[in-house]
């Protein structure tokens, strides 16, 4: 299919989710990644440490008419860099996990974004690299999970061509009317970091009365509060207070009161 009409750039101007993919294994996926989101309208994209380094001609030549989208990558080294802005991530997989969040489908997944979005929420989407996917240590940055329903029998998709379908689902909704999200007007929702800070807090806290123990389950243990504080909806003032309460529990004996001897 051809066909490029540049007078239009103007009308897909507008805020769209960032697209961020971790660990690309090669500049030509990354090319054709770029390519599949501007043809409908996406033009954020990340990276988290691409195998074979940034900038990369490969993907230049791959890309065909979407340096727009190259142009303006943002590279971290990290997952949780990548995402320490956001205030809501999806994650894509293919898989179950046994991390648990709410698994939508791309359709109902970039609904969701594009309310969220009108809220003036800043919202991300996580794809994993070629040949294993998103790991757990990645998905626990993530509010919920976007599941293609592919064959079970061959769910393996290329990176290009699962950024085309979250893509297009984003770009079909143009139209619509937002899906509802149950949230306050007016309301900042937590920002990655902010969630991610306050989870370094309670494990360090935890460290302190040795929660984590037997030693051998210390990272399951931790990945699972991990994922739980990022499920929840958190707003800055919701942070705040759980901040100050670990610091509470964190603080030795009990507190007196009036009259106590």
């Amino acid at each position: 299919m051809s066909g490029t009409d540049h007078a239009r750039d103007e009308g897909w101007l507008g805020p769209t989710p960032a697209f961020i993919l971790v660990n690309p294994q090669m500049g030509e996926n990354i090319g054709g990644a770029a390519r599949a989101m501007w043809n409908f309208g996406v033009d954020r994209m990340r990276l988290v440490k691409p195998r074979d380094g940034w900038p990369n001609q490969k993907a230049n030549a791959m890309a065909s008419g979407a340096g727009r989208v190259l142009d303006q990558v943002r590279v971290t080294e990290t997952t949780a860099e990548a995402v320490a802005d956001l205030n809501f991530v999806f994650a894509t997989t293919a898989r179950s996990r046994d991390l648990t969040k709410d698994v939508m489908t791309p359709e109902r997944g970039m609904a969701h974004a594009r309310a969220l979005i009108g809220q003036g929420q800043k919202v991300g989407v996580l794809f994993g690299p070629e040949r294993a996917g998103l790991q757990n240590d990645d998905i626990v940055h993530a509010n919920a999970l976007i599941s293609i329903p592919v064959n079970p029998a061959f769910a393996s998709l290329n990176l290009a061509q699962c950024v085309l379908l979250t893509a297009y689902e984003w770009r079909r909704q143009v139209d619509e009317k937002p899906a509802e999200v149950t949230a306050m007007a007016g309301t900042r929702f937590a920002e990655a970091i902010e969630v991610q800070k306050l989870s370094e807090k309670l494990e360090s806290r935890l460290d302190v009365i040795g929660f984590f123990w037997p030693e051998q389950k210390r990272v399951s243990m931790v990945e699972n509060i991990w994922n739980m504080l990022s499920r929840l909806p958190l707003t800055d003032a919701d942070v705040r207070t759980l901040h100050g309460i670990f610091k509470a529990l964190a603080t030795k004996g009990p507190k007196t009161t009036y009259g106590d001897k």
